[in-house]
């Protein structure tokens, strides 16, 4: 550690789906002295829009900006005054989000949905890394880019997903063309949540690579975004901004932000990153094969390689992109804990809310401890966990969740069970696809809130056939993002020497039992074949029935 007394302090900033999540960590060590969430007062904007009747369409997910603001004015100034530190010990402050999630602006970095005359229009607001309304836009792009022999589509698996920037902003320009018209800048949340912090604009080429389709230093051209549509074709003007490497220094806290923090004005903010790439200092595995799986509402997985190898359906491979000088590989799947939340809320009977409640436990932890009592197999099912589409390695969010071997007999406990070895089963898909695809792989790091539950993880464990390594923060992203700032304010020469002394995990907490395993394995395969009927051309039921509900109006 050189240029900081070891009484220094750092924090960071984790925006997540549903609220924002503060760490102020030690320099030093990483030991965090306090953490602090602030809940969205708007959560997920998926039915309706603020402020008017207007419902909103199918797989809309949409966020409020001011929501984010909140957390700088409630979280941080809670946070630090529980750690009991003041302002003149935080040398830097660092901020990760979800991604993709990004929203139109001005020149000026005014929110279009914050314009009176926007307000009211969807298309105006930040668009959350769960909307999946733009699957139409995305198959027109991949089917162009295959089509054109785009050199860039092959770093994304052979297909860009619907929730990225470029299948956003084409469906923002025809669906709502004036909003397109008027964003002069198309921004990830990432990047314009540090413009607020800092007052300047900044670029971070994490969300760039693989959410904005930045390769080898250029973008799409014109001719293949007029080809798309000729309206599309200034879309890079949109995106176009130096960018920052991970760990650099974006600027210093404006006077407007330090009033909303408590802060210093003037105090280091680090360029801007992605919540589950920033996670892999906080695990300690910002070097080759370590494999961080961040596992909460969705599962994102990232690992570094020393060189470039093009893996089908992940999410993209970037230079740089986790940590610098390595080749940042990125998979995920959509919907996890979200599975298990909607399973809880839309199809558990009221008898077993009244058992968990007289145990004075939650519904989930009585559906685990139910559904551990069984033998792998004995429920007879076999589920998809596609309930938000598959992110990887079919990158197609028309998809939807499937469930077989139901009987008259089956129990609430086992379909539970079966949705946990569906998202376990989705995650050893992507390992495989990794591994097969020449990105060597030799240690699985769970991070998120999901390793609360041990038996779950223990189910990892067997069908992934791995020993599970995990993150002993539970403020991984946040814990992650302090790294950051830490070497941004230049207390550590790089993200590696920062990670080894603030990261914290368990090595090999979990490990597979051989018994479970092989009897995963006979549930896997099954597994593989529906995964390879419904998702690779075996049966387009799936797409069909997607299209129903649309026409519909649903």
């Amino acid at each position: 550690m050189t240029g900081s007394d070891t009484d220094a302090v750092v924090i960071g900033i984790d925006f997540g789906t549903l609220s924002g999540r503060v760490v102020v960590a030690s320099v030093a060590d990483g030991r965090e002295l306090a953490s602090a969430e602030h809940v969205y007062r708007h959560g997920a904007i998926e039915e309706r829009l603020p402020g008017t009747d207007e419902r909103l369409p199918r797989s809309w997910a949409l966020q409020s900006p001011d929501d984010w603001r909140d957390v700088l004015r409630h979280a941080v100034p809670e946070a630090v005054s529980a750690a009991g530190v003041s302002a003149d010990r935080v040398i830097g402050i660092a901020t990760d989000f979800t991604a993709c999630t990004v929203l139109p602006t001005t020149a000026e970095g005014t929110p279009l949905c914050e314009l009176d005359e926007f307000a009211a229009r969807p298309h105006s607001w930040p668009k959350l890394w769960k909307h999946h309304a733009a699957q139409g836009q995305a198959d027109r792009i991949n089917a162009l880019a295959a089509e054109r022999g785009e050199e860039w589509l092959a770093r994304y698996g052979g297909k860009i997903s619907s929730e990225w920037e470029f299948a956003k902003g084409l469906q923002v320009l025809e669906e709502d063309p004036e909003v397109y018209e008027r964003a002069e800048r198309w921004i990830e949340a990432a990047d314009w949540i540090v413009w607020q912090l800092c007052g300047a604009e900044t670029r971070n080429i994490c969300t760039a690579g693989y959410k904005g389709i930045y390769q080898d230093g250029k973008r799409p051209s014109r001719e293949y975004l007029a080809a798309l549509n000729p309206g599309f074709a200034d879309f890079c003007d949109k995106l176009d901004f130096p960018l920052s490497a991970l760990g650099d220094k974006a600027g210093g806290l404006s006077a407007e932000a330090a009033a909303w923090t408590g802060l210093n004005e003037g105090t280091t903010v680090a360029i801007g990153n992605v919540d589950a790439h920033v996670t892999a200092a906080s695990a300690k595995a910002v070097g080759v094969g370590k494999l961080v799986a961040i596992m909460g509402t969705s599962t994102c997985h990232v690992v570094n390689g020393e060189h470039l190898t093009e893996a089908p359906g992940m999410c993209g491979v970037v230079r740089d992109g986790i940590t610098p000088g390595l080749w940042g590989y990125e998979a995920g799947q959509s919907g996890v804990g979200d599975i298990f939340a909607w399973f809880t809320r839309a199809a558990v009977p009221g008898e077993y809310e009244a058992a968990a409640s007289e145990r004075g436990v939650s519904i989930h932890e009585h559906l685990t401890e139910l559904a551990a009592e069984q033998e792998v197999g004995e429920h007879g099912l076999v589920a998809l966990d596609w309930h938000s589409g598959n992110r990887s390695v079919l990158v197609d969010h028309d998809l939807s969740g499937v469930i077989i071997g139901l009987t008259l007999a089956t129990r609430p406990e086992e379909i539970y069970r079966a949705l946990v070895e569906s998202t376990a089963f989705g995650t050893r898909m992507i390992v495989e696809t990794l591994v097969e695809s020449g990105v060597p792989i030799e240690e699985f790091v769970a991070a998120g809130g999901l390793l609360k539950n041990k038996w779950l993880m223990q189910t990892y464990a067997d069908v992934l056939r791995r020993p599970i390594t995990v993150l002993t923060s539970e403020q991984g992203p946040a814990l992650g993002s302090a790294i950051h700032a830490a070497v941004a304010a230049g207390a550590y020469p790089d993200i590696q020497a920062a990670s080894e002394a603030m990261g914290k995990v368990e090595r090999a907490a979990y490990t597979p039992d051989e018994a479970r395993a092989d009897a995963y394995d006979e549930l896997y395969a099954i597994y593989a074949e529906l995964h390879d009927h419904f998702g690779r051309g075996g049966s387009e039921a799936l797409h069909r029935l997607h299209k129903i509900a649309n026409e519909a109006g649903r």
